[in-house]
């Protein structure tokens, strides 16, 4: 299933990648809804007549958008009044795959600090290289198996 979790994981990684753009494009000042409502000409009692709903209402779900609190089910339903299609998801910061690894590096350095910890009271410590490869290869053994509690440290 791991493997199966990484497939999946490299296809989503796919696919996000071309929304990447998308991460820098500015929001309009006065949202999205006004912003294309503008460009078509549209005026506000306009789009609240398409709507069924009041003017007082549409400037009310405009006022929504910018402060984040307009539901998904409104946001689609004046997509569909504006003649567009409302589109949202996540796009990562830079992929699942390099977050995934980044956990894991995190889980690992301290895995493999606490074991160097208990390994010097004892007088036993490893080189360096030795600490740096059991790194890379716990590392590699977390991102290959994520275990449940990955992102729990």
């Amino acid at each position: 299933m791991k493997t199966n979790c990484r497939l999946i994981r490299q296809q989503l990684d796919h696919t996000l990648k071309k929304f990447q753009p998308l991460r820098i494009a500015p929001i309009p000042g006065r949202g999205w809804i006004r912003a294309i409502r503008d460009a078509q000409g549209m005026t506000g009692r306009q789009l609240a007549h398409r709507l069924g709903l009041s003017k007082q209402r549409t400037a009310f779900i405009e006022k929504q958008e910018l402060d984040g609190t307009a539901t998904l089910n409104t946001m689609r339903r004046i997509g569909e009044a504006l003649d567009c299609v409302f589109v949202y998801g996540f796009v990562p910061k830079t992929s699942l795959e390099a977050t995934i690894l980044s956990q894991a590096e995190t889980v690992a350095a301290k895995q493999i600090g606490r074991a160097a910890h208990t390994m010097n009271l004892e007088d036993q410590s490893l080189p360096n290289q030795e600490n740096q490869e059991s790194l890379m290869n716990l590392t590699r053994k977390l991102v290959d198996t994520i275990p449940k509690n990955l992102w729990e440290e």
